[in-house]
């Protein structure tokens, strides 16, 4: 047996997109799921019943990572899952993926959105990742979620983009101090890819799937399953070497 199936990981956001892919990938993997979704239950229960279909249990919570202040409450979901479902106390692996796409040119910034994004991008994920340190078993292993944009720039993206540059900033902090746990922290970049949480952007300018295409080495615009793949990779067992690194995952974009 792979030492790293029959394990519990927790993703935020993994009722959609990158999220379920990722949710999926590990699913596959051997691993069992507590997933978090924000108000589309639907949607968590299609993919509750996907993992059950791939021979694993699944957890979806509800959470607004938004609301720094239900981080305690939903750990607590988290302990009284595992408690009830796996008769254990901790995770194995941790993905903190969860977010909104918003974008405004700097002219046209509100405070609203900054903070929006300041607290799902940045602030969320740093103090849900504190409150369940010590339910993450040694040996584990923590993916967090960036962006492309974070290297390269386009309009509008400078907020969205600057709180993912924070995380992977975190991200190298966090894995010296997790280091001796044999914990791994790692960061993976998407490119730009082709799915409902950029909907709103390519349904809006058409011409952007071929622009974006013209500009990727590899041809294509991304898909969530090329993220859910490298998520994957790191919570297994042959990424054990890997940590406090930005691995991107744009199929080459503005290289």
């Amino acid at each position: 047996m792979n030492k790293f199936e029959n394990k519990v990981a927790l993703v935020t956001g993994g009722s959609r997109g990158l999220g379920r892919e990722a949710v999926l990938k590990l699913a596959g993997n051997g691993s069992d799921i507590i997933f978090t979704y924000n108000t589309n239950k639907k949607a968590a229960d299609e993919v509750s019943t996907k993992i059950a279909q791939l021979g694993r249990k699944a957890v979806a919570l509800q959470f607004d990572q938004s609301n720094i202040s239900s981080i305690g409450r939903f750990v607590e979901s988290v302990s009284s899952a595992l408690s009830e479902h796996w008769q254990r106390d901790s995770i194995d692996f941790l993905v903190n993926n969860a977010g909104i796409g918003k974008h405004e040119m700097l002219a046209d910034l509100t405070e609203e959105t900054f903070d929006s994004l300041m607290k799902i991008h940045f602030k969320g994920v740093l103090f849900l990742t504190k409150n369940l340190l010590s339910k993450i078993s040694d040996g584990g292993r923590i993916v967090n979620i960036s962006t492309g944009l974070a290297r390269f720039s386009l309009p509008a993206y400078r907020v969205y983009a600057s709180m993912k540059g924070a995380m992977e900033v975190s991200t190298r902090y966090l894995a010296k101090e997790l280091g001796g746990r044999g914990i791994t922290v790692n960061i993976v970049a998407p490119g730009a890819i082709d799915n409902d949480f950029n909907k709103e952007s390519f349904d809006s300018a058409p011409q952007l799937r071929e622009i974006i295409a013209g500009n990727t080495a590899l041809g294509r615009v991304g898909v969530s399953e090329d993220i859910g793949g490298v998520v994957g990779f790191l919570c297994s067992e042959n990424a054990g070497w890997i940590t406090g690194q930005r691995i991107e995952a744009s199929g080459g974009m503005f290289i």
